[in-house]
């Protein structure tokens, strides 16, 4: 079965950096793009960025776009999201989550809390 596993959520400061990592098993991700989604209370799940998990592709939504950077180590099957500048705003549950190209975002991690104080 596909596994994901998010980590490295956490507490910090308005202008702060967090790096959240999501470990990969069960599946060779060749043909799939990997994801970074987010939730805050009350609020629908959002795209946050996007990798292509052979090229390196990506793809971010605009409210992160220059602040937050999305990267892979595929020898550890391992998705990161490097968030740099972060605001009160950017506060969340942080989700992994996987497609293959042509379908829908199928697989998702349990999520890792993320909150930025003032």
């Amino acid at each position: 079965q596909v596994q994901l596993v998010e980590s490295g959520g956490g507490l910090v400061q308005a202008g702060g950096s967090l790096r959240v990592s999501c470990a990969a098993s069960g599946r060779t991700f060749t043909n799939y793009i990997l994801g970074w989604f987010r939730q805050a209370p009350g609020k629908e799940r959002e795209f946050v960025s996007s990798i292509h998990w052979s090229d390196g592709s990506t793809f971010y939504a605009v409210s992160v776009k220059g602040r937050f950077t999305i990267s892979k180590d595929n020898a550890k099957n391992t998705l990161y999201l490097q968030m740099n500048s972060l605001k009160p705003e950017d506060t969340a549950v942080y989700y992994c989550a996987a497609a293959i190209l042509g379908s829908t975002w199928r697989y998702w991690g349990q999520g890792t809390q993320v909150t930025v104080s003032s």
